[in-house]
């Protein structure tokens, strides 16, 4: 793992088993883009809000640019990682796609213009 993971669990007991499933998700996405540098991972439970909103996973990936960030609450805390992890990967593609139809808009506007030159 080359990215930097800081876990902060609020009123959550940190397992290594959900240490596993998170560093597995990051994983994930760093397979999926290797520019990240620092991911952010805070683990919430919240004995007061309705069962099915009791714990709150937040993550905040640093990459040159401006930082991803997705969060999402559910009944049970590895259900909340992966819907997190899926939102965060789904900006990356996002973010990716964006990238290159700029590129794409740049070298076919480029090309356009060296063809009609050379009429």
């Amino acid at each position: 793992m080359f990215m930097k993971l800081i876990l902060s669990p609020h009123n959550v007991t940190l397992t290594k088993a959900i240490e596993n499933h998170i560093e597995k998700r990051i994983d994930k996405l760093e397979h999926i883009d290797h520019y990240g540098i620092r991911v952010r991972v805070c683990l919430e439970h919240d004995a007061t809000k309705a069962p099915e909103r009791a714990f709150t996973c937040s993550m905040q990936l640093s990459e040159p640019g401006p930082d991803l960030f997705a969060e999402d609450s559910e009944a049970d805390l590895y259900a909340a990682i992966d819907l997190v992890t899926k939102k965060i990967e789904q900006q990356i593609r996002k973010r990716q796609s964006k990238f290159k139809a700029r590129n794409h808009t740049l070298a076919s506007r480029t090309k356009r213009r060296r063809q009609e030159a050379e009429i």
